[in-house]
Protein backbone atom coordinates (compact mmCIF):
# COMPACT_ATOMS: atom_id res chain seq x y z
CA UNK A 1 0.00 0.00 0.00
CA UNK A 2 1.45 3.23 -0.81
CA UNK A 3 1.71 6.07 1.41
CA UNK A 4 -1.12 8.13 -0.71
CA UNK A 5 -3.09 5.26 -0.74
CA UNK A 6 -2.46 4.97 3.37
CA UNK A 7 -3.27 8.33 3.66
CA UNK A 8 -6.74 8.14 2.18
CA UNK A 9 -7.68 5.26 3.90
CA UNK A 10 -6.84 6.73 7.29
CA UNK A 11 -8.66 9.82 6.42
CA UNK A 12 -11.49 8.02 5.46
CA UNK A 13 -11.87 5.76 8.33
CA UNK A 14 -11.44 8.37 10.79
CA UNK A 15 -14.04 10.79 9.28
CA UNK A 16 -16.21 7.58 9.95
CA UNK A 17 -15.38 7.05 13.02
CA UNK A 18 -15.62 11.24 13.87
CA UNK A 19 -19.04 11.02 12.49
CA UNK A 20 -20.19 8.04 14.93
CA UNK A 21 -18.93 9.01 17.74
CA UNK A 22 -15.73 10.84 18.03
CA UNK A 23 -15.00 11.01 21.61
CA UNK A 24 -15.21 7.06 22.11
CA UNK A 25 -13.01 6.26 19.40
CA UNK A 26 -10.37 9.09 20.60
CA UNK A 27 -10.96 7.99 24.85
CA UNK A 28 -12.39 4.86 24.10
CA UNK A 29 -14.12 5.20 27.93
CA UNK A 30 -17.66 4.86 26.69
CA UNK A 31 -20.29 5.99 23.79
CA UNK A 32 -21.67 9.49 24.17
CA UNK A 33 -19.58 10.29 26.98
CA UNK A 34 -20.39 14.07 28.31
CA UNK A 35 -17.79 16.72 27.69
CA UNK A 36 -16.40 16.24 31.52
CA UNK A 37 -15.86 12.80 31.07
CA UNK A 38 -14.33 13.04 27.71
CA UNK A 39 -11.98 15.80 28.83
CA UNK A 40 -11.31 13.99 32.22
CA UNK A 41 -10.00 10.84 30.41
CA UNK A 42 -6.77 12.92 29.52
CA UNK A 43 -6.07 13.49 33.12
CA UNK A 44 -2.90 10.90 32.98
CA UNK A 45 -1.58 11.92 30.08
CA UNK A 46 -1.27 15.39 30.69
CA UNK A 47 0.18 14.94 33.85
CA UNK A 48 2.79 13.00 32.03
CA UNK A 49 3.69 15.48 29.23
CA UNK A 50 3.50 18.30 31.59
CA UNK A 51 6.54 16.25 34.02
CA UNK A 52 8.56 16.06 30.74
CA UNK A 53 7.97 19.70 30.08
CA UNK A 54 9.69 20.25 33.60
CA UNK A 55 13.05 19.26 31.42
CA UNK A 56 12.95 22.91 30.45
CA UNK A 57 11.99 24.42 26.58
CA UNK A 58 14.02 26.89 25.31
CA UNK A 59 13.83 30.00 25.60
CA UNK A 60 12.54 32.01 29.39
CA UNK A 61 8.89 33.14 28.64
CA UNK A 62 6.14 31.05 28.69
CA UNK A 63 3.75 33.10 26.91
CA UNK A 64 6.86 33.21 23.42
CA UNK A 65 6.78 29.11 23.28
CA UNK A 66 4.67 27.19 21.14
CA UNK A 67 3.55 23.75 20.83
CA UNK A 68 2.34 20.95 18.15
CA UNK A 69 0.29 18.29 18.86
CA UNK A 70 0.29 14.93 15.89
CA UNK A 71 -2.99 13.61 15.81
CA UNK A 72 -4.86 16.29 17.97
CA UNK A 73 -8.37 14.34 16.83
CA UNK A 74 -10.97 16.77 18.32
CA UNK A 75 -9.08 18.93 20.63
CA UNK A 76 -8.75 16.85 23.87
CA UNK A 77 -5.21 17.37 24.66
CA UNK A 78 -4.99 21.30 23.04
CA UNK A 79 -7.80 22.45 25.56
CA UNK A 80 -5.80 22.31 28.73
CA UNK A 81 -2.53 22.57 27.06
CA UNK A 82 -3.38 26.16 25.32
CA UNK A 83 -2.56 27.71 29.05
CA UNK A 84 1.13 26.03 28.87
CA UNK A 85 1.69 27.92 25.74
CA UNK A 86 1.58 31.43 23.85
CA UNK A 87 0.48 29.33 20.84
CA UNK A 88 -0.54 25.84 20.32
CA UNK A 89 -0.94 23.70 17.07
CA UNK A 90 -2.76 20.01 16.10
CA UNK A 91 -2.76 18.82 12.87
CA UNK A 92 -5.00 15.71 11.97
CA UNK A 93 -5.74 13.73 8.51
CA UNK A 94 -9.63 13.37 10.03
CA UNK A 95 -11.48 16.71 8.37
CA UNK A 96 -14.33 16.06 10.29
CA UNK A 97 -11.95 15.74 13.65
CA UNK A 98 -10.97 18.85 12.92
CA UNK A 99 -14.32 20.46 12.52
CA UNK A 100 -15.25 19.00 15.51
CA UNK A 101 -11.73 20.52 17.59
CA UNK A 102 -12.48 24.32 15.93
CA UNK A 103 -15.73 23.85 17.61
CA UNK A 104 -14.33 23.06 20.98
CA UNK A 105 -11.54 25.82 20.46
CA UNK A 106 -13.76 28.36 19.39
CA UNK A 107 -12.72 30.58 22.58
CA UNK A 108 -9.36 30.05 22.51
CA UNK A 109 -7.49 32.24 20.02
CA UNK A 110 -4.05 30.93 20.49
CA UNK A 111 -5.25 27.81 19.83
CA UNK A 112 -5.23 26.11 15.65
CA UNK A 113 -6.22 22.98 14.21
CA UNK A 114 -5.54 22.31 11.48
CA UNK A 115 -6.33 19.08 8.76
CA UNK A 116 -2.81 17.72 7.88
CA UNK A 117 -1.61 15.22 5.26
CA UNK A 118 -1.28 12.02 7.35
CA UNK A 119 1.80 11.79 6.74
CA UNK A 120 3.88 15.14 7.14
CA UNK A 121 4.29 18.59 8.82
CA UNK A 122 4.93 20.37 5.39
CA UNK A 123 2.68 23.43 6.54
CA UNK A 124 5.20 24.19 8.97
CA UNK A 125 8.51 26.28 8.67
CA UNK A 126 11.64 24.45 10.15
CA UNK A 127 12.49 25.14 13.64
CA UNK A 128 9.00 26.42 14.66
CA UNK A 129 7.99 24.61 17.53
CA UNK A 130 9.28 24.32 21.50
CA UNK A 131 7.37 20.93 22.22
CA UNK A 132 5.98 18.43 19.96
CA UNK A 133 3.91 15.78 21.40
CA UNK A 134 1.58 12.67 20.21
CA UNK A 135 -0.30 10.37 22.15
CA UNK A 136 -2.02 7.47 20.91
CA UNK A 137 -1.60 7.94 17.09
CA UNK A 138 1.21 6.29 15.63
CA UNK A 139 -0.63 2.90 16.86
CA UNK A 140 -3.24 3.46 14.61
CA UNK A 141 -1.29 4.04 11.70
CA UNK A 142 -0.69 0.96 9.35
CA UNK A 143 2.74 2.29 7.69
CA UNK A 144 6.20 2.71 9.30
CA UNK A 145 7.27 4.57 6.16
CA UNK A 146 4.51 6.97 7.40
CA UNK A 147 5.23 7.06 10.92
CA UNK A 148 8.69 7.37 10.39
CA UNK A 149 7.82 10.72 7.66
CA UNK A 150 6.01 12.24 10.76
CA UNK A 151 9.18 12.07 12.97
CA UNK A 152 11.37 13.02 10.11
CA UNK A 153 9.38 16.01 9.70
CA UNK A 154 8.62 16.68 13.66
CA UNK A 155 12.66 16.73 13.71
CA UNK A 156 12.80 19.41 11.22
CA UNK A 157 10.51 21.94 12.48
CA UNK A 158 10.96 21.20 16.21
CA UNK A 159 13.47 24.14 17.79
CA UNK A 160 16.49 23.53 18.29
CA UNK A 161 17.00 22.72 22.74
CA UNK A 162 13.08 21.67 21.89
CA UNK A 163 11.57 18.49 22.90
CA UNK A 164 9.34 15.66 21.47
CA UNK A 165 7.62 13.18 23.24
CA UNK A 166 5.28 10.61 21.38
CA UNK A 167 4.05 7.04 21.74
CA UNK A 168 4.49 3.83 19.30
CA UNK A 169 3.25 0.86 19.24
CA UNK A 170 6.04 -1.74 20.53
CA UNK A 171 4.12 -4.58 21.43
CA UNK A 172 5.00 -7.14 18.67
CA UNK A 173 7.36 -5.56 16.05
CA UNK A 174 7.05 -8.66 13.85
CA UNK A 175 3.48 -7.78 13.40
CA UNK A 176 2.62 -5.26 10.62
CA UNK A 177 -1.48 -4.25 10.37
CA UNK A 178 -3.03 -3.07 6.99
CA UNK A 179 -5.77 -1.33 8.68
CA UNK A 180 -5.71 2.31 10.54
CA UNK A 181 -7.28 1.09 14.01
CA UNK A 182 -4.14 -1.91 14.90
CA UNK A 183 -1.75 0.14 13.36
CA UNK A 184 1.91 -0.77 12.55
CA UNK A 185 4.39 -2.11 15.13
CA UNK A 186 7.71 0.28 15.47
CA UNK A 187 10.99 -1.60 16.63
CA UNK A 188 12.92 0.05 19.76
CA UNK A 189 15.85 -0.27 17.59
CA UNK A 190 13.95 1.96 15.20
CA UNK A 191 13.53 4.53 17.45
CA UNK A 192 16.99 4.67 18.63
CA UNK A 193 18.54 4.58 14.73
CA UNK A 194 16.08 7.28 13.95
CA UNK A 195 17.50 9.20 17.07
CA UNK A 196 20.77 8.59 16.05
CA UNK A 197 20.52 9.82 12.24
CA UNK A 198 18.29 12.48 12.66
CA UNK A 199 21.26 13.83 15.79
CA UNK A 200 18.61 14.26 17.97
CA UNK A 201 19.34 12.95 21.87
CA UNK A 202 17.40 9.72 23.74
CA UNK A 203 16.34 10.83 26.75
CA UNK A 204 13.33 8.41 27.59
CA UNK A 205 12.23 4.73 25.99
CA UNK A 206 9.71 3.26 28.32
CA UNK A 207 7.37 0.68 28.28
CA UNK A 208 9.05 -1.12 25.55
CA UNK A 209 7.53 -4.43 24.31
CA UNK A 210 4.21 -2.93 24.67
CA UNK A 211 1.40 -1.16 22.77
CA UNK A 212 2.20 2.01 24.50
CA UNK A 213 5.99 2.58 24.34
CA UNK A 214 7.00 6.38 25.37
CA UNK A 215 9.52 8.00 23.53
CA UNK A 216 11.14 11.09 24.41
CA UNK A 217 14.00 13.07 22.32
CA UNK A 218 15.60 16.41 22.82
CA UNK A 219 17.09 18.23 19.37
CA UNK A 220 20.72 19.78 20.46
CA UNK A 221 20.90 23.47 21.09
CA UNK A 222 24.05 23.97 19.55
CA UNK A 223 25.71 25.70 22.62
CA UNK A 224 28.47 23.71 24.03
CA UNK A 225 28.29 22.75 27.95
CA UNK A 226 30.48 21.18 29.50
CA UNK A 227 29.79 19.04 33.04
CA UNK A 228 30.29 21.07 36.46
CA UNK A 229 33.06 18.62 37.69
CA UNK A 230 34.06 15.11 37.71
CA UNK A 231 31.51 12.24 37.36
CA UNK A 232 30.21 10.40 40.21
CA UNK A 233 27.90 7.87 41.15
CA UNK A 234 26.30 9.10 44.20
CA UNK A 235 23.80 6.43 44.81
CA UNK A 236 22.35 3.57 43.61
CA UNK A 237 18.68 2.41 44.41
CA UNK A 238 15.64 -0.18 42.88
CA UNK A 239 14.15 2.38 40.81
CA UNK A 240 10.64 1.94 42.79
CA UNK A 241 11.89 2.40 46.43
CA UNK A 242 14.99 3.98 47.62
CA UNK A 243 16.05 0.51 48.50
CA UNK A 244 19.82 -0.86 47.74
CA UNK A 245 18.66 -3.84 46.23
CA UNK A 246 16.78 -4.84 43.41
CA UNK A 247 15.36 -8.64 42.90
CA UNK A 248 17.14 -10.51 39.71
CA UNK A 249 13.84 -10.62 37.85
CA UNK A 250 10.00 -9.52 37.93
CA UNK A 251 8.26 -6.09 37.62
CA UNK A 252 11.07 -4.60 40.34
CA UNK A 253 14.10 -5.63 38.48
CA UNK A 254 15.37 -2.25 37.50
CA UNK A 255 17.79 0.24 39.25
CA UNK A 256 17.91 3.90 39.24
CA UNK A 257 21.59 5.79 39.55
CA UNK A 258 21.89 9.16 41.05
CA UNK A 259 24.69 10.77 38.87
CA UNK A 260 26.46 13.98 39.75
CA UNK A 261 27.97 16.03 37.05
CA UNK A 262 26.84 13.94 33.87
CA UNK A 263 27.84 15.42 30.94
CA UNK A 264 24.63 18.00 29.46
CA UNK A 265 25.53 15.67 26.34
CA UNK A 266 24.96 12.54 27.76
CA UNK A 267 21.44 10.41 26.48
CA UNK A 268 20.42 6.84 26.70
CA UNK A 269 22.62 6.57 23.13
CA UNK A 270 25.87 6.84 23.76
CA UNK A 271 25.64 5.64 27.66
CA UNK A 272 26.03 2.47 28.82
CA UNK A 273 25.38 0.20 31.87
CA UNK A 274 27.31 -2.97 32.98
CA UNK A 275 25.67 -4.57 36.11
CA UNK A 276 27.52 -8.26 36.57
CA UNK A 277 29.59 -7.75 33.55
CA UNK A 278 26.06 -8.17 31.46
CA UNK A 279 24.79 -4.51 29.49
CA UNK A 280 21.46 -3.44 31.62
CA UNK A 281 18.90 -1.39 29.53
CA UNK A 282 18.21 2.24 29.91
CA UNK A 283 15.09 3.74 29.97
CA UNK A 284 15.18 7.12 31.26
CA UNK A 285 17.28 10.12 32.11
CA UNK A 286 16.56 13.03 33.68
CA UNK A 287 16.89 16.29 33.97
CA UNK A 288 19.06 17.38 36.79
CA UNK A 289 17.45 17.89 40.03
CA UNK A 290 18.22 20.99 42.28
CA UNK A 291 21.03 19.04 44.08
CA UNK A 292 22.80 18.70 40.73
CA UNK A 293 22.01 14.88 40.27
CA UNK A 294 20.42 13.19 37.33
CA UNK A 295 18.47 9.84 37.50
CA UNK A 296 19.45 7.19 35.14
CA UNK A 297 16.43 4.61 34.96
CA UNK A 298 18.04 0.63 33.76
CA UNK A 299 16.37 -2.55 33.69
CA UNK A 300 18.71 -5.16 34.76
CA UNK A 301 20.09 -7.49 32.84
CA UNK A 302 18.21 -11.11 32.44
CA UNK A 303 19.99 -13.96 34.51
CA UNK A 304 21.85 -12.15 36.95
CA UNK A 305 23.05 -14.37 40.22
CA UNK A 306 22.27 -13.42 43.70
CA UNK A 307 24.66 -11.14 45.70
CA UNK A 308 26.80 -8.38 45.69
CA UNK A 309 27.63 -7.32 41.70
CA UNK A 310 30.33 -4.35 40.12
CA UNK A 311 28.35 -1.56 38.45
CA UNK A 312 30.16 0.13 35.89
CA UNK A 313 28.60 3.76 33.58
CA UNK A 314 30.72 4.31 30.41
CA UNK A 315 30.42 7.42 28.58
CA UNK A 316 31.22 6.92 24.55
CA UNK A 317 32.80 3.32 26.03
CA UNK A 318 34.90 5.26 28.57
CA UNK A 319 34.06 4.32 31.86
CA UNK A 320 32.93 7.35 34.27
CA UNK A 321 31.80 6.29 37.48
CA UNK A 322 31.26 2.70 39.46
CA UNK A 323 29.88 1.16 42.41
CA UNK A 324 28.21 -1.99 43.33
CA UNK A 325 24.92 -3.50 43.83
CA UNK A 326 22.94 -6.23 45.66
CA UNK A 327 20.88 -8.48 44.00
CA UNK A 328 18.09 -10.41 45.54
CA UNK A 329 16.34 -13.49 44.83
CA UNK A 330 12.58 -12.36 43.22
CA UNK A 331 9.93 -13.05 45.39
CA UNK A 332 6.95 -15.65 44.47
CA UNK A 333 4.87 -14.83 41.66
CA UNK A 334 1.21 -13.69 42.91
CA UNK A 335 -1.46 -13.44 40.43
CA UNK A 336 -3.52 -9.68 41.49
CA UNK A 337 -6.05 -8.31 40.07
CA UNK A 338 -5.75 -4.32 39.06
CA UNK A 339 -8.65 -3.59 37.74
CA UNK A 340 -11.87 -5.31 36.75
CA UNK A 341 -14.32 -3.26 34.55
CA UNK A 342 -17.33 -3.64 31.94
CA UNK A 343 -15.47 -4.64 28.18
CA UNK A 344 -16.95 -1.99 26.26
CA UNK A 345 -17.54 0.76 28.62
CA UNK A 346 -14.56 1.91 30.48
CA UNK A 347 -16.13 4.30 32.35
CA UNK A 348 -18.81 2.49 34.08
CA UNK A 349 -16.45 0.03 36.15
CA UNK A 350 -17.60 -2.93 37.58
CA UNK A 351 -21.58 -2.09 36.50
CA UNK A 352 -21.28 -4.44 33.64
CA UNK A 353 -24.08 -2.96 30.57
CA UNK A 354 -21.90 -4.59 27.64
CA UNK A 355 -22.14 -8.20 28.66
CA UNK A 356 -18.26 -8.52 28.55
CA UNK A 357 -15.94 -8.04 31.25
CA UNK A 358 -11.99 -6.79 31.03
CA UNK A 359 -9.73 -7.83 33.54
CA UNK A 360 -6.42 -6.20 34.16
CA UNK A 361 -4.04 -9.16 35.50
CA UNK A 362 -0.73 -9.17 37.05
CA UNK A 363 2.09 -11.76 37.66
CA UNK A 364 -0.55 -14.57 35.85
CA UNK A 365 2.41 -16.41 34.31
CA UNK A 366 -0.54 -18.77 32.56
CA UNK A 367 -3.38 -16.52 31.59
CA UNK A 368 -5.12 -18.71 29.57
CA UNK A 369 -5.51 -21.18 32.88
CA UNK A 370 -7.69 -18.25 34.04
CA UNK A 371 -11.80 -19.39 34.87
CA UNK A 372 -14.29 -16.74 35.33
CA UNK A 373 -17.42 -17.35 36.57
CA UNK A 374 -21.10 -15.74 37.80
CA UNK A 375 -22.84 -18.32 39.81
CA UNK A 376 -21.39 -21.08 38.88
CA UNK A 377 -21.81 -20.31 35.56
CA UNK A 378 -18.25 -20.24 33.13
CA UNK A 379 -17.72 -17.06 31.12
CA UNK A 380 -17.01 -17.92 27.46
CA UNK A 381 -15.03 -16.29 24.55
CA UNK A 382 -12.12 -15.21 26.66
CA UNK A 383 -9.17 -13.41 24.91
CA UNK A 384 -5.97 -12.34 26.10
CA UNK A 385 -3.37 -9.76 25.18
CA UNK A 386 -0.01 -9.31 26.88
CA UNK A 387 0.39 -5.60 27.76
CA UNK A 388 3.48 -5.12 29.84
CA UNK A 389 6.38 -8.68 29.64
CA UNK A 390 7.57 -7.27 33.12
CA UNK A 391 5.50 -7.51 35.68
CA UNK A 392 3.73 -9.54 33.35
CA UNK A 393 0.27 -7.62 32.86
CA UNK A 394 -2.58 -9.16 30.63
CA UNK A 395 -5.48 -8.20 29.79
CA UNK A 396 -8.29 -10.30 29.64
CA UNK A 397 -12.02 -10.58 28.29
CA UNK A 398 -14.75 -12.14 28.32
CA UNK A 399 -18.39 -12.71 27.86
CA UNK A 400 -20.53 -13.61 31.13
CA UNK A 401 -22.40 -17.39 30.35
CA UNK A 402 -25.66 -16.22 28.67
CA UNK A 403 -28.57 -16.42 31.04
CA UNK A 404 -27.24 -14.20 34.00
CA UNK A 405 -29.85 -12.38 35.50
CA UNK A 406 -29.38 -8.47 36.36
CA UNK A 407 -28.29 -7.36 39.92
CA UNK A 408 -25.27 -7.64 42.61
CA UNK A 409 -23.14 -10.54 41.59
CA UNK A 410 -20.27 -12.03 42.26
CA UNK A 411 -17.56 -12.65 40.02
CA UNK A 412 -15.24 -15.56 40.59
CA UNK A 413 -11.60 -15.69 39.64
CA UNK A 414 -9.51 -18.98 39.29
CA UNK A 415 -6.06 -20.17 37.86
CA UNK A 416 -5.98 -23.79 38.27
CA UNK A 417 -6.76 -24.52 41.68
CA UNK A 418 -6.11 -21.14 43.03
CA UNK A 419 -8.56 -18.56 44.03
CA UNK A 420 -7.46 -15.35 42.79
CA UNK A 421 -10.42 -13.02 43.45
CA UNK A 422 -14.37 -12.17 43.75
CA UNK A 423 -15.02 -9.20 42.42
CA UNK A 424 -18.36 -7.70 43.55
CA UNK A 425 -20.25 -6.71 39.96
CA UNK A 426 -23.72 -5.09 38.91
CA UNK A 427 -25.29 -6.93 36.05
CA UNK A 428 -27.18 -4.46 34.03
CA UNK A 429 -30.14 -6.29 31.62
CA UNK A 430 -29.44 -6.54 28.08
CA UNK A 431 -31.50 -5.17 25.54
CA UNK A 432 -33.72 -7.48 23.70
CA UNK A 433 -33.15 -7.76 20.10
CA UNK A 434 -35.90 -6.67 18.25
CA UNK A 435 -37.76 -8.84 16.07
CA UNK A 436 -37.23 -8.30 12.28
Amino acid sequence: MSDASVELTMREDWNRRAKEDAHYYVAFGRHEQSEDEFLGTAADVLRGLRGEMKRGLPGTNPRARRALEIGCGPGRLIKPLSADFGEIHGVDVSDEMIAIARQRLAGIAHAHPHVGSGGDLRQFADDSFDFIYSYAVFQHIPSKDVVMSYLADASRVLKPGGLMRFQANNLDAARTAAETWHGCSIEADEIRNFASRAGLRLLALEAIRTQYMWVTLRKPSGIASEAAGPTRIRRVTNSESSEPVAPNRGRYAAVSLWVENLSPDADLLNLQLEIGGAAARFTYLGAPEPDGLAQLNAVLPAGLSTGLHPLRLLLHGTLIGESKFRIIPAPPAVPRLVEAVDGMDYLSGTRIVSGYVKLFMEELFEPETLVASVEGQPAIDYSILCTDPMPPRHEINFRLAPGIGAGPKILRLEAGRRLIGLVPIEVVPQPVPELR
